[in-house]
This record gives structure tokens, sequence and C-alpha cells, in this order.
């Protein structure tokens, strides 16, 4: 194993919990007490270590990939000190210290991801995206590189459906992959613009747009407000006994600027830890 030194602070399994909440995620398998993912065509595995992650194997391309899928870009200290000046924030940072959100490395999984999530619980998303992953996606020794936009384009929706996914997923999801979309250059946009370049899709709303600024990009004032488990967290934490709307949430996500994307994942982990 070769160690990576990894910004502080930063908890492993804590970080990683979300691989490992709702079922198993053949792309990113928590095996044997070790995250596995196949990056570089090389199947990685990370695992705790003091002060950072023991990964292998290590080289110069894997390296920025682990990086990135651990959340090593948040910067968890500017986060910190705007989380004393609000009581809900300050008692969850210090029940959470060294939470990381992690990173979907690739934006068109991320996407496909999320077309999967769409109005079903995690549960069921997760089987389904297994499903996807098995049939179509490259098996490593544990784990499975996540397919390619290119042999999904080759599916037709019918393959997809036979999977699991509404007729109508399988059709955002193909469509997804034969479109002239360039998805890297996404990252250099402002993220309006990437929200309105995404939602000119069909089967992208402003939901699946908003996780992909939060969960693929990193931005850091990504604030899914129609998310019903921020909504959930949000009212848990600041709605008073009311169940808020999307709209609620969405002005209250303006007093966490510019810190909404960590705000959103602090919220949602203190809330599956109250409950």
């Amino acid at each position: 194993m070769s160690f990576l030194p990894f910004p502080d602070p930063y908890e492993f399994e804590l970080s990683t919990a979300r691989y490992r909440a709702f079922g198993t995620d053949l792309a990113n398998l928590w095996h044997e007490g070790g995250l596995h993912r196949v990056i570089a065509g090389q199947e990685v595995r990370i695992q705790a270590a003091q002060g950072g992650v023991d990964v292998h194997p290590l080289d110069p391309a894997i390296e920025p990939a682990v990086r990135k899928l651990l959340g090593a870009e948040f910067d968890l200290d500017s986060f910190y000190g705007f989380a004393k000046g609000d009581r809900v924030l300050a008692r969850l940072v210090g029940e959470l210290r060294g939470l990381r959100p992690p990173i979907a490395v690739e934006p068109f999984e991320s996407l496909v991801t999320s077309i999967t999530a769409q109005q079903v619980s995690l549960h069921a998303a997760f089987a389904i995206r297994n499903r996807l992953i098995e049939r179509y996606g490259v098996r490593s020794e544990h784990a499975y590189a996540f397919p390619t936009r290119e042999r999904l384009a080759l599916a037709e929706p019918d393959e997809l459906a036979a999977l699991g996914f509404s007729r109508r997923k399988a059709d955002y999801v193909v469509g997804l992959a034969r479109s002239d979309l360039d998805l890297l250059a996404l990252a250099v946009l402002p993220d309006d613009e990437v929200k309105a370049r995404l939602t000119a899709l069909p089967g992208i709303g402003e939901w699946t747009a908003d996780w992909f600024l939060a969960r693929h990009l990193g931005r850091a004032e990504a604030w899914p407000a129609g998310d019903l488990a921020v909504r959930k967290a949000v009212s848990r934490f600041y709605g008073e006994g009311r169940d808020l709307a999307t709209e609620e949430v969405r002005v209250i996500g303006e007093r966490f600027a510019p810190f909404q994307n960590l705000t959103a994942h602090y919220l949602l982990a203190g809330l599956l830890r109250d409950t």
C-alpha cells in the first residue's frame, strides 16, 4: 500500500458511509474495510490510515481521482469557522468532524446515477444501478468499472427497462449517452450555465442538475432545495416543527453562502444520525 496524505481533518469511514448506507455499490465497493474503485483501468483499494489513506495501486493517473473521490477539494477549515455562527451547524460540525462528502469522479456516471434515483428510494436506485453496472460495466477483481458513455449509447431503452428502469428513464439514459453535450467542458462553466445546458436535455431537471453541481463538480454554493431528503433535513433543524416547502428551503439556503454544499451534506448526515 502507498500512503496518500490528506487534508486534516478527515474521517475515512464517516466520509464513505454513503457507499454502505443504501446497499452495495458495485462501482464504489466497500470490501473488507476498504473502498474499491476501478480507476484508469485498474482496481484501486483505499483504506484508512493515520493522516490520510493507504492506496494500492497509486500512480500519477490514480492520485487525482482518489483525491477527488474522497472530497479533498472541500475547504473544511473555512466551513467550520463559518459554522460557529450557526447553532445547528456548530453542533453538527462537532459531531461529524472530518466528514468530507465523496465526489463522483466521472460526469456521465454522476448523471446516470441521479437519473436512476429520480422518484424512487435510494435502496431501489442502488439495486437498479447495480444491475446496469453488471450488464454493461467491466468487472475487475472485486469492483466493476461503471459503464462507459460509449457502451450505453449502443444500448436500447428496452434493454435498460428489463433491468428495472422505467421506460422514460431508460430513454433518458440512452438519450444522454447519445447526446452531443460535452460533459467534461461543463467543469469550466459557471453554475447557472451548467444547469442551463443540462436541463436542456430530456429527463434532466433542476434536481439532477443541482446534484451534479454538488456531487460531481463540488461547487461550493450548490443547494438541492428540491431534494426530499434535503427538505426533510432543513425542516428538521430549522422548520420549528413544520415541513418546509421547496421555496422556503431555497430561501433558507441563502444564509449558508458560500457553503451551501457542505451545509447540505452535514444536515443530511445529521438527519441520518438522528433517525
